[in-house]
């Protein structure tokens, strides 16, 4: 007899990322398997989300109480109505030596969350983990986002389901307030002999959707520019208008101003504010420091 090595390839390499969608509206999203072995593989797709010892699991304190900053949990946010937010077709079958087979991954998420993830196996003959991808989006009630920095929030949420009844009053004073805090941290290294300034990026899209009748551009904006420049900050992008599926990439660069004291720790606040179908503002906080090379 002669044993064999069972092996693949996969088109995605460790994380598959869904983007954003619209909450209660479905993407997919399609990756490879190519059998490279000598061998037919009969192959099961697992994810631990459906995992028998998840409940087990749940049980363990969160990584934000603990320790650990890192958000380490592969089951993110998952959907109110018990249904799976990825689904993935087909889960199970054979797939012939030299031969390939395509897979569909579904994001359907039923509300709002940044934080939809989870882990996807690919089990060859009932044992052996062959390949793993880590399944992650977002999902949001409006089409538009900002992401980069450091989100100021917790990644864990709450499991009751909140819909609060606010008066038209209420409701207008509730969209002025930020809706979330974002840190942006720039180094600037010293002692280099042609320095360069810190930089680091903010991304500001708009989601392509036809639930909304609006055709109208996705507008942003930033506030307290006067100050950021003051403060040795410059944006490239200041304010702008975006179109539906489009991301647009905002640059932000620091050079120390004349007056800045290594010891004190500068920390700057401006707004960006969106407007598309509503108004939203988000709170960003810029922080720069000197270290040396």
């Amino acid at each position: 007899g002669r044993g064999v090595m069972p092996s693949i390839v996969c088109s995605v390499e460790e994380v598959l990322n869904m983007g954003y969608v619209i909450a209660r509206e479905k993407v997919t999203s399609t990756f490879k398997i190519q059998n490279t072995s000598t061998l037919t593989l009969r192959y099961s797709i697992q994810l631990d989300s459906l995992s028998s010892t998840r409940d087990k699991d749940q049980q363990r304190l969160p990584s934000f109480i603990t320790s650990s900053l890192q958000r380490t949990e592969f089951v993110g946010t998952q959907n109110y109505n018990g249904l799976s937010v990825f689904s993935i077709f087909p889960t199970e079958g054979e797939i012939v030596a030299g031969k390939s087979q395509d897979f569909i991954v579904t994001f359907s998420p039923d509300h709002e969350s940044l934080y939809y993830s989870d882990r996807l196996k690919v089990v060859l003959f009932g044992k052996k983990i062959a390949h793993v991808i880590h399944l992650k989006g977002a999902a949001r009630d409006h089409p538009m986002f900002v992401e980069g920095g450091i989100p100021l929030d917790v990644p864990i949420e709450s499991l009751a389901v909140t819909s609060p009844v606010l008066s038209q009053e209420a409701l207008k004073g509730a969209l002025q307030e930020p809706v979330k805090s974002i840190l942006l941290i720039l180094e600037y290294i010293e002692g280099e002999s042609s320095p360069a300034p810190a930089m680091t990026e903010l991304k500001v899209g708009a989601i392509q959707t036809a639930q909304f009748a609006s055709k109208k551009n996705m507008e942003f904006s930033f506030d307290s520019l006067p100050l950021l420049q003051q403060k040795g900050f410059t944006i490239d992008s200041v304010k702008g208008t975006i179109e539906r599926g489009q991301v647009k990439r905002i640059s932000v660069s620091w050079v120390p101003p004349a007056d800045f004291h290594a010891d004190d720790p500068l920390l700057v606040t401006a707004l960006l504010t969106l407007k598309g179908d509503i108004k939203e503002s988000y709170r960003i906080l810029f922080m720069a420091k000197v270290v040396s090379a």
